[in-house]
């Protein structure tokens, strides 16, 4: 794609990276084929060919931003599932992440949906105020058809039915290896996930601690970024992304890390890139040994060798997460380790496609990620699963409300298959 720039714009680092990308770009428009918002709206310009477009015009014009090119780039769920597809390369995460930084910058929402957008950033990424908000909304639930606003109403409707009490593992401490220490690895046990679902992470410590890792909670470590990040807040993003980069490079320091184990996959695919987040601030040398360092925990666990197990006698509905299949292009570890447990593995049609969570996207698009989610959960439920199981917290969530077959974590089912509890999700289904 041909771009014109002035000399003057480029040399602002993310005009640059704009500029690159949008150059990479040959209009081929494999794109539209796997992007979840064009098959169900149908708009060119819901697909990443039109949002490209729309971007280059709004970048290269140097123009305040439309409300008709925000609206679409706000339905862009990124689920990068058009990276996967795309033949030339082009990274679209980059320049759509680039584009609600600049509209945040220069275009002035709504009122209200200033207040919505506003709300949510100060309660997600911080678990005690997030865990209050839950038990407002758990109250409120019974009101939601009074509410006159559907992404109140999808606020509402999120509450779990049960809000875990505090897990004390999400302290920071350090959890030693039972027998020999193979590895010493800093977990990141995340703000949401820690409000919503504490079985993950305890799941993790106990079966990474089983096969030989000391797991560290890091002092100062918490929420990715990513929330405020994909809202084009990037002030804010920056400084919550800054505290674990100094976090776990102490650690690296101190005692040796060999890893940065992250079990949300949403919260995976942000780290993976503090490298390019950072790459003109003081923090870049220290924030690539932390991207260079993050793993989604499949990815360990393919190390540790996880023992064979016998057959569990119970069919695995498969979930991949957009931001593990394609924001980290990691498609069969998951799969290989529930096989390699002893569960029998089921993995839906259009399993690329979206299940319409993204972060807070079911919050702001209700009625598109309402779409996607019913698709998703026909898609699962064709395959007679006894359990769903996924690793992005936002999907179990999303999934979880559509349907009643059982969602848990991988890793909570690789826990309990090599020694750990039965997931609380199973027991209550009466598994």
């Amino acid at each position: 794609m041909k771009t014109e720039f002035s000399p003057e714009q480029l040399k602002s680092p993310a005009i640059q990276r704009s500029n690159e990308i949008l150059r990479t770009c040959v209009h081929c428009g494999f794109c539209t084929a796997t992007c979840p918002t064009y098959q169900v709206l149908g708009d060119e310009l819901d697909s990443p060919r039109g949002r490209i477009y729309l971007i280059k015009d709004m970048l290269e014009n140097d123009r305040d931003p439309d409300p008709q090119t925000v609206k679409h780039i706000d339905r862009c769920l990124s689920c990068l599932a058009c990276m996967t597809t795309c033949p030339s390369g082009v990274h679209y995460m980059h320049l759509v992440d680039h584009a609600r930084e600049y509209i945040e910058e220069r275009y002035e929402r709504p009122l209200f949906e200033r207040a919505l957008r506003w709300t949510l950033a100060r309660i997600l990424p911080y678990p005690g105020r997030f865990r209050l908000a839950l038990l407002g909304a758990k109250i409120g639930r019974p009101f939601a058809f009074l509410m006159p606003d559907a992404r109140l109403r999808a606020m509402l409707e999120m509450a779990p039915k049960q809000i875990p009490p505090v897990s004390r593992n999400d302290d920071p401490q350090v959890f030693p290896a039972k027998g020999e220490r193979r590895k010493r690895v800093a977990l990141m046990t995340g703000c949401a996930q820690r409000a919503l679902n504490t079985d993950i992470n305890d799941a993790t410590i106990r079966l990474l601690t089983r096969l030989g890792c000391d797991v560290v909670v890091a002092e100062g470590a918490g929420c990715c970024g990513a929330l405020t990040h994909h809202m084009g807040k990037t002030g804010e993003s920056h400084a919550t992304a800054a505290r674990n980069i100094r976090a776990w490079t102490r650690e690296m320091d101190a005692g040796g890390l060999d890893a940065v184990v992250i079990n949300t996959s949403g919260c995976g695919t942000t780290v993976k890139d503090y490298g390019h987040m950072f790459r003109n601030e003081p923090l870049a040398q220290d924030a690539a040994r932390v991207s260079d360092m993050a793993m989604d925990v499949s990815e360990l666990l393919m190390q540790l060798e996880l023992p064979e197990g016998a057959g569990q006698d119970l069919r695995i509905a498969y979930h991949a997460a957009c931001s593990l299949q394609h924001g980290q292009q990691i498609k069969t570890h998951p799969k290989t380790l529930l096989k390699r447990a002893g569960f029998e593995v089921a993995e839906p049609a259009d399993a690329h496609l979206c299940c319409g969570s993204a972060g807070t996207y079911n919050l702001m698009q209700p009625e598109i990620s309402r779409q996607l989610k019913e698709r998703k959960v026909q898609t699962l439920e064709a395959k007679a699963p006894d359990v769903i199981a996924a690793g992005n917290i936002g999907c179990m969530m999303q999934i979880g409300t559509g349907t009643q077959t059982p969602v848990v974590h991988t890793v909570e089912l690789l826990d309990w298959a090599t020694g750990g509890p039965k997931p609380r999700a199973l027991t209550t289904a009466g598994l």
